[in-house]
């Protein structure tokens, strides 16, 4: 597991499973924008270039997901000087302990439990989710493509408020 980063950020915004979908992309990120965030992570499925070129210059960390598995996307994002933290990011904001990755990698989700974090953070199933499980917040912000429902998040952790942004289709 790579070390834990401190973000001194008090809004996360979240965004998850874009598949290459540039426009609605732009608008999710300025809706995350809209709606204070300081940093925003995308947790995976970006699906393509034109997706990471629309993070560049932007506040924002990231993981793969499983139709990101090219490592072009990583020499691409990085020369873009987007960080990123895949498979796996561990993250300290507002006092709480954070961990996000995409979800598809069930070795990275048990190494994440097994860490007993304030919050765990994934996308892959293109579900919103908010539930506690043996005292860790699960969240998943939704996903931005492929649902039926398109969404994106924001999290406070230190109130540990989080609000769902439904985007109109």
């Amino acid at each position: 597991m790579p070390p834990w980063i401190n973000l001194p950020d008090d809004r996360i915004g979240l965004l998850s499973d874009t598949h290459g979908v540039v426009d609605r992309t732009e608008f999710a990120l300025e809706c995350l924008l809209k709606a204070g965030a300081t940093t925003i992570l995308h947790l995976g499925d970006l699906g393509s270039e034109q997706v990471i070129d629309r993070l560049a210059g932007l506040p924002v960390r990231l993981v793969f997901g499983n139709v990101d598995e090219d490592r072009a996307f990583s020499t691409y994002a990085s020369r873009l000087d987007l960080v990123v933290d895949h498979p796996t990011m561990r993250l300290v904001v507002g006092g709480r302990r954070i961990i996000a990755t995409h979800g598809h990698l069930e070795s990275e989700m048990t190494q994440a439990v097994e860490a007993r974090p304030d919050f765990i953070i994934h996308g892959h199933t293109h579900l919103i989710r908010d539930e506690t499980i043996d005292g860790i917040r699960i969240l998943n912000p939704g996903a931005v493509h492929r649902a039926a429902v398109w969404s994106v998040a924001t999290l406070e952790p230190a109130t540990g408020r989080f609000s769902v942004i439904e985007l109109p289709r």
